[in-house]
């Protein structure tokens, strides 16, 4: 016979898991009833870090104007009748809106042939991103896309529109040169006729890839809301600054975000220089600032190209000359250089004394010089002194004698700029279908996008002083005598001219040059 086993008591106990499920549509149950209390809290909570972020935001000067226009409306809203109510029926109301569920969106299962080409934009990140050496490698040759591409949208025409890719941790994105061979690998697989942000978060390890709208280049000449010592170099993207512009286009208005540049005693970033390519845009710049600054003061031109581009300027208000010669360049820039050191000497005088400083040394002076490079290579030719040695005095003393001097050369030609012209003028602006280095070596930082070979006129980059590099559109500012160029654009322009006047040069005793300048 074989061995019984021995006898176990079996329990069994129906009533657990009645009681699990009891306790589980009990918890739903109160969920369902409390299912709108807990949308309107979570939507308050959402208003509630939106309006501290909101606050976080507003510059100081506006907060006072911003808690009296809240207490104005709380004043209102008590005395109206019914308010009180309204306004708490109004506050749940919205408090619901902003809680509510949102469908989270999940990335679907790429078509085929989109799939074929994130398989295929993996491939090529491979030998930039794998090392035989890594026990668990993110990047291999033979593996899928699927374990290092968090995230992707295509575009209707089955294009890629963003990307979010995590990379290894040994990788050495501290490094430029190291960013710009991956950023230029994307370019290349999504597509160069489009422009791409590259958002690097380096303590995920992740990159984002999105494709950046066109900037609009349907923006005129015309006069901006700004204060005085404030110039509006161009419009970039929306996110990349807090304060925004109404810009008229015909009988419309419209918000845009500008570039603003601030000159003055106490600007950071005292002195422009603009560099592009041939046809980039770089004059239709400096003519977009001469017309904003002569409202506020007076401004001395030197055409280093002999173009004729600022011909229509001549003989105006606030325009002290406009010179395209070598002697009259150099005649004004000695003139120039007197006149920033007299500035310089009564803001001196006025300070010790106590006294307020003269109005002939507050009202802005600006020295706008295109192409020096050209007049420097004639006066070395013909054994003259250099124009841009005349800049020194100016560059150095100009912030404080009110003097701001702006600069527009070649791309090609940027070395042969006074080492004076490149330390002084912080702030910068590059034009033209430029690649990744010349980005880097022109503003001194890499930008966080890429530009397509093919550019409209004044589209580059702009960074002021150590601030970050923003996408910039220069408005459009033709010379009203180009025939090329379109009737409403050329008709803005002449609507900017200041009055016509006799063209004349002050002159001071003390300065014989001034005479020559005259």
């Amino acid at each position: 016979m074989g061995r019984r086993g021995l006898p176990r008591t079996v329990h069994r106990s129906p009533r657990l898991p009645q009681g699990r499920e009891f306790a589980q549509t009990v918890a739903e149950s109160a969920r369902d009833v409390f299912h709108p209390l807990i949308v309107i809290t979570r939507g308050l909570q959402a208003l509630a870090v939106s309006g501290r972020r909101r606050w976080a935001e507003t510059p100081r000067e506006r907060r006072g104007s911003a808690v009296l226009l809240a207490a104005s409306c709380l004043a209102i809203v008590a005395l109206v009748p019914y308010g009180p109510p309204l306004a708490t029926v109004s506050l749940l109301a919205a408090g619901a809106w902003a809680g509510r569920a949102r469908r989270t969106q999940r990335t679907q299962d790429p078509e085929p042939a989109e799939a074929a080409r994130l398989q295929a934009l993996y491939e090529a990140l491979v030998p930039y991103l794998s090392d035989p050496q890594d026990p668990r490698p993110l990047y291999e040759h033979g593996g899928s896309w699927r374990k290092a591409f968090d995230e992707y949208v295509f575009d209707d025409r089955g294009r890629l529109a963003a990307l979010q890719l995590r990379y290894p941790g040994w990788f050495t994105d501290g490094e430029n040169a190291s960013r710009a061979r991956i950023e230029q690998l994307l370019r290349l697989k999504a597509g160069r006729d489009r422009e791409y942000g590259f958002d690097w978060d380096e303590s995920a390890n992740r990159l984002c890839l999105t494709v950046l709208p066109p900037l609009p280049t349907d923006v005129r000449a015309q006069r901006f809301v700004t204060a005085p010592g404030e110039t509006v170099l161009g419009f970039t993207d929306p996110e990349a600054v807090q304060r925004t512009l109404p810009v008229a286009d015909g009988d419309e208005l419209y918000d845009a975000s500008p570039v603003v540049w601030r000159t003055g005693p106490r600007s950071a970033e005292p002195h422009l220089l603009a560099l592009g390519r041939p046809g980039a845009g770089v004059t239709t710049l400096l003519r977009s600032v001469l017309l904003q600054a002569l409202p506020h003061g007076d401004a001395v031109i030197v055409d280093g190209g002999g173009t004729g581009e600022y011909a229509a300027l001549a003989g105006r208000h606030g325009v002290l000359a406009v010179e395209s010669s070598l002697t009259g360049a150099l005649a004004v820039l000695e003139w120039a250089g007197h006149e920033t050191e007299r500035r310089l000497m009564a803001v001196n005088s006025a300070r010790q004394q106590g006294h307020p400083v003269p109005e002939d040394a507050r009202r802005p002076l600006w020295i706008v010089v295109d192409r020096p490079v050209a007049l420097s290579r004639l006066a070395a030719a013909q054994g003259r002194p250099d124009p841009q040695m005349l800049l020194q005095v100016p560059l150095f003393n100009g912030r404080v004698a009110n003097v701001t001097v702006a600069i527009g050369e070649q791309l090609d030609a940027e070395g042969l700029l006074d080492a004076q012209v490149r330390t002084q003028a912080l702030a910068r602006v590059l034009l033209g279908g430029v690649t990744s280095e010349q980005v880097l070596a022109a503003l001194g930082t890499p930008a966080r996008s890429t530009t397509v070979d093919d550019v409209p006129p004044g589209r580059g980059y702009a960074r002021l002083g150590s601030g970050p590099v923003h996408r910039l559109q220069v408005p459009a500012t033709p010379d009203p005598y180009d025939e090329d160029a379109g009737e409403a654009q050329r008709q803005a322009v002449l609507d900017l001219l200041p009055e016509a006047v006799f063209p004349t040069v002050p002159t001071t005793p003390a300065y014989p040059a001034a005479d020559q300048a005259t």
